[in-house]
């Protein structure tokens, strides 16, 4: 089951494992999880509403408050203006799991690092998939020329940013 439709404060928000999203306050403390109700669960095509026996892991990262907002009120000809502003009070949730996944998440985290470190090749540079198109320009100079060979098949394979593309063509060709 990839996503789901749960209910938080009278709102219903589609999540999937991972996803972070802004939902109005709730009473649950930071860094502590918490079960929201689940009205649907789907993927692969398939969907069940109102499933038993699922339940939905959510975690509260932060308790930020929203953008600000401005409201002004005027009536002509009197001088009547009143200026003010309202902030939301809002939670930020991380979705853990998705019913009885938390095995299967915690496998597919598992899972992933190593995959991407297969697919990388060894003379890479150290970090490079973090790495912005700015710090591949400016460090690309000191790399060896296996090292830009590698940065170069590593992007057209998997992240194809043209402007990495271009610096570290012009790298190869000096």
């Amino acid at each position: 089951m990839s996503y789901a439709i749960i209910s938080l404060g009278g709102k219903q928000y589609r999540v999937q494992e991972g996803e972070r999203l802004l939902v109005d306050r709730l009473p649950t403390e930071e860094g502590k999880t918490f079960h929201p109700e689940v009205l649907m669960v789907g993927g692969d095509g398939e969907f069940e509403l109102a499933p038993k026996g699922v339940q939905v892991t959510a975690k509260v990262v932060g308790s930020p408050l929203g953008q600000k907002i401005r409201i002004g009120k005027y009536k002509p000809k009197s001088g009547y203006r009143r200026h003010t502003g309202f902030r939301a009070k809002l939670s930020q949730i991380e979705i853990q799991s998705i019913g009885s996944g938390r095995a299967r998440a915690a496998a597919k985290k598992e899972a992933t690092p190593k995959a991407e470190a297969a697919e990388a090749p060894a003379k890479l540079p150290g970090g490079y998939a973090d790495m912005t198109v700015k710090e591949i320009a400016e460090k690309a100079g000191n790399w060896s020329a296996e090292q830009v060979a590698a940065a170069l098949e590593y992007e057209q394979a998997h992240g194809k940013r043209k402007g990495a593309l271009a610096a570290l063509e012009t790298k190869e060709e000096d």
